[in-house]
């Protein structure tokens, strides 16, 4: 199953919207976030913390982007 949505980000002051795909597969979800470089994973990770994975290193986004993307995530899909 795959939902497409919009992931509401704060990154620098700036209030930032990044297309997302919600996949569901097996007993777990991922989440695709669309950067303008490239795309990023967000995976369940231990603690109902999610972890991001970068797939392209050489196009690697600023890291406290990635960071406010993952705090957003866990936010709003955590209980």
């Amino acid at each position: 199953m795959k939902e497409t949505f919009e992931l509401p980000v704060i990154y620098k002051n700036e209030a930032l919207l990044f297309p997302a795909e919600l996949q569901s597969y097996g007993y777990s979800h991922r989440i695709m976030v669309t950067l303008p470089s490239q795309t990023i994973i967000l995976e369940p990770g231990d603690e109902q913390y999610y972890r991001a994975i970068v797939p392209e290193r050489e196009n690697m986004p600023d890291t406290e982007l990635i960071k406010a993307i993952v705090e957003t995530a866990t936010a709003l899909f955590t209980s």
